[in-house]
C-alpha cells in the first residue's frame, strides 16, 4: 500500500465520519471528532483489507470497501452510545 492510498483512506474515513453525523437522525451522544476518527481508522482497515484481497492502486472497489467499513463503524458507534434515558419526568 502506498502513502497516497493511506492518505486517501484517511480522507474517505474523515468524510464518512462527518457525513454520518448528518445522515443519522437525532442528537448523537458521540462528538464529531470521535466519529471522524472512527471513520478514518475503519477506512484504513478497509484499505488494508482491500490490499490483502489483491486490489492494487486507486480503484472503485477499494473506495467502496473503505467507505463501507467506515460507514458501518460510524453507525455502530453512534447507535450504541446513545444518551442515557431517564424514566422520571
Amino acid at each position: 500500500m502506498t502513502s497516497a492510498g493511506i492518505v486517501t483512506a484517511i480522507a474517505v474515513g474523515l468524510a464518512v465520519g462527518a457525513l454520518g453525523r448528518l445522515v443519522l437522525p437525532g442528537r448523537p451522544g458521540v462528538p464529531l471528532w470521535l466519529t471522524m476518527t472512527i471513520g478514518a481508522v475503519a477506512a484504513l482497515l478497509g484499505a488494508i483489507t482491500a490490499w490483502l484481497a489483491g486490489v492494487q492502486g486507486f480503484s472503485l472497489l477499494g473506495l467502496v470497501v473503505q467507505g463501507g467499513l467506515a460507514a458501518i463503524a460510524v453507525v455502530i458507534a453512534v447507535a450504541t452510545t446513545g444518551r442515557e434515558r431517564s424514566d422520571s419526568r
